[in-house]
């Protein structure tokens, strides 16, 4: 389900809000990120203090302030380390989201954190945007995407996602509806992409080992296969996505290198058909059955390394599952076929097996 903003220009807030600017020494951040480390400088004039409860004009004196310091090191530091380890736009903003919580913690003021995440946003080209309601700061960016569950609006026939509406639990945005907050950012026109189409490389030791097992043709196939916990950690705020991205999220290498070499082996010596059949029954019975809305309580998808990692799972996960199994061991082409309450997949061999769907 999605929200449609309406957006009213009269609505005003009238919030007095103060900024104060303590001198403070120059300061290196450094912290560890998926498997790596990202280190940046932080100029004395970027550390800002403001009111928890904020007005358009000090956001505006915000953006003033922080615009005339020396960011730039601090923004080209983060552009670099993206480049290097080729992120993802939703892995660069875990990055930034990260940096900001060195430089404002969320716990201590959480506008001024989500301050922060905007501005290293926007200077890092992307166009994102801030709006006010009475008491929450709400944060946007331009996507052009198919994402279900959560808020946006249109401006000029531009959309643009919520990117903290899961910091709101519940939150009905229509009852009390954002005012946006312009300011002119020059560069800041790219669009965010919600496609993760790689996974970082996790250290090794930060994987654990998990034991499945399932029986195939009155054989039991025994797995032990090797999971990071920090992929649960990336996707926790991930949105619902259409199923072209969602289906090809990749599984990270160390997990991929304990799963994908074994179905291997141990579909070698089956044909096609009957090879398609034992991925379809391990995607099925090497795991616990658990509707989302009992699972989690609203429509969660989960990666494929997800389901691998979750004690329960859906048909969703099953089917996003068995999609990449059998496209990294047959490369077949496949459809998904959607039902009311349900979705399945549909797979091409190489010769017709039973009725087809054209």
């Amino acid at each position: 389900m999605r929200w449609l903003i309406h957006v009213f220009v009269t609505f005003l807030l009238v919030i007095t809000t103060t900024i104060v600017y303590g001198q403070r020494n120059d300061e290196r951040i450094c912290f560890e990120f998926y498997g790596s480390t990202f280190n940046g400088g932080i100029d004395e004039n970027l550390k800002v203090s403001i009111a928890e409860k904020l007005s358009p004009q000090a956001i505006k004196s915000f953006y003033q302030t922080i615009n005339a310091g020396n960011y730039q090191p601090l923004v080209d530091s983060l552009i670099t380390y993206k480049q290097r380890y080729n992120l993802n736009d939703w892995l660069y903003y875990q990055l930034i989201r990260k940096t900001a919580q060195q430089i404002s913690p969320k716990s201590a003021n959480y506008s001024l954190y989500t301050l922060y995440k905007w501005f290293l946003l926007a200077k890092s080209g992307y166009d994102a945007r801030l709006a006010l309601t009475r008491d929450k700061i709400i944060f946007y960016v331009y996507n052009d995407e198919d994402i279900e569950d959560i808020p946006f609006f249109m401006v000029d026939n531009k959309k643009y996602m919520c990117l903290n509406y899961h910091d709101y639990a519940n939150a009905n945005l229509n009852l009390d509806p954002p005012v946006p907050v312009t300011i002119d950012i020059a560069g800041a026109v790219n669009a965010f992409s919600y496609k993760v189409t790689r996974m970082p490389d996790f250290k090794p030791e930060d994987y654990v080992d998990k034991e499945l097992q399932f029986t195939y043709k009155h054989k039991v196939y025994y797995f032990n296969i090797k999971l990071s916990r920090d992929v649960e950690n990336i996707f926790a705020n991930y949105p619902v996505v259409d199923f072209a991205s969602y289906f090809n999220i990749p599984l990270s290498k160390e997990t991929y290198g304990s799963l994908i070499p074994l179905l291997k082996k141990n579909t070698a010596g089956m044909n096609q058909k009957k090879g398609v059949d034992y991925l379809m029954r391990f995607t099925r019975y090497a795991f616990l059955y658990e509707d989302d809305e009992n699972n989690f309580g609203k429509e969660k998808r989960l990666s494929p390394e997800e389901t691998l990692f979750a004690k329960y799972s859906d048909c969703d996960d099953r089917a996003a599952l068995f999609f990449y199994l059998v496209k990294e061991i047959y490369n077949l082409p496949m459809i998904a076929l959607l039902y009311p309450t349900h979705i399945t997949m549909a797979v091409q061999f190489d010769k017709p097996v039973g009725s087809p769907i054209i």
